[in-house]
């Protein structure tokens, strides 16, 4: 009778095989065109001092020419010297630093696309690092394709040991996610590191935004897109990719994370909600069983079971979105990192629950 639970995997195993098909499917972006669009980069920023000076600097090395794009950079009432490290940089022809109109990540990213005049808006963060190729090659997709919203690769980088790893994998695995979905024409999440929409889309859809919500500027304006039956594309390019850095402690990871789930239950998309309440499901019933399985042993041999079942489609999105990310290696720390994850969703439930919106 206890075997019967393993019944409850199957609809997560369903859905992200099916996510696994359309990854196989995805090819890489060639630009055929050499765009002339006027493009509006925008960064909101909060105390973020000390990353600035290293993301003006990979947007001033960007091959795109310098008179078709502008940097806006939104101060986010920040008690630093983000203001001044923004204002004194000189290597960005049209650079504008402006103070946000109200409070937050959201109005922020509101106030840079009232003041800039690109067709495009390209948003990014004060912590990511853009390749040289990284504005050309979305202008030219942009140029080629149309879409009201295009979806960005966005990369980790960690500087070692098992926490590190860990996010680079679980990243990793909602990369693949993204891509899947966006490929397969139901998108059901982004990175607002690397997104570009129209600044027409912005101002239909923006009212979506969810302002009670501390995060989800980016998800809940895709959302949105995605009810007015806007096109919407995954830009798969190695030129495109932003990189990022790691939480380096688990304090701050795991408050991150709960920001991040604590927005779930404002999604209005049917299928992201199917996806996130089995993949909720699928991930409780681990320590759930785990627990049960110290009281009745029995219980043990269904729990690894269950893990192993859980395990097949996450290896496969895994090694697909690795092996396109060049990050083969990473699949080493594959079992203990989903060990972890049980810890993890004990830990991040909570949390998001109690303390996931608000940031500290």
């Amino acid at each position: 009778m206890e075997w019967l639970s393993l019944i409850l995997f199957i609809p997560y195993i369903y859905l992200l095989l099916k996510i696994y098909s359309s990854l196989r499917k995805i090819s890489p972006y060639t630009p055929d065109t050499l765009p002339d669009i006027f493009v509006s980069v925008i960064a909101a920023c909060r105390n973020e001092e000390k990353s600035l000076p290293s993301l003006l600097s990979c947007l001033e090395a960007q091959d795109y020419n310098p008179d078709l794009f502008e940097v806006i950079i939104i101060d986010d009432n920040s008690s630093d010297t983000t203001w001044q490290t923004a204002s004194c940089f000189t290597g960005i022809k049209n650079l504008k630093i402006i103070k946000n109109k109200g409070s937050g990540k959201k109005k922020a990213i509101k106030t840079g696309v009232k003041e800039c005049s690109g067709e495009l808006v390209v948003t990014t963060d004060a912590d990511c690092r853009p390749g040289k190729e990284w504005l050309s090659t979305i202008a030219s997709f942009y140029s080629e394709n149309k879409p009201a919203l295009i979806i960005g690769p966005v990369g980790m980088k960690g500087s070692g040991g098992f926490l590190q790893r860990f996010q680079e994998l679980e990243f990793l695995s909602l990369q693949g996610v993204t891509a899947g979905t966006a490929s397969a024409g139901n998108p059901v999440m982004c990175n607002g590191a690397n997104l570009a929409f129209t600044k027409e889309a912005f101002d239909k859809h923006s009212g979506v935004l969810h302002q009670e919500k501390v995060s989800g500027d980016d998800v809940f304006l895709l959302h949105g897109i995605k009810e007015g039956k806007g096109r919407i594309m995954w830009l798969e390019s190695h030129e495109a990719i932003v990189t990022t850095g790691a939480m380096d402690n688990l304090k701050s990871f795991f408050r991150q994370r709960a920001r991040w789930i604590s927005k779930t239950g404002s999604y209005s998309d049917s299928y992201t909600l199917v996806l996130a309440i089995v993949t909720f499901v699928t991930i409780l019933l681990l320590p759930v069983l785990l627990i049960a399985g110290l009281i009745k042993p029995v219980l043990l041999l269904v729990f690894m079971a269950a893990l192993i079942l859980k395990s097949v489609p996450d290896y496969l999105i895994l090694r697909n979105t690795a092996a396109r990310y060049g990050k083969r290696g990473l699949m080493k720390w594959f079992v203990p990192s989903q060990i972890f994850y049980i810890l993890y969703v004990l830990v991040t439930v909570p949390l998001a629950l109690f303390k996931g919106n608000r940031w500290e």
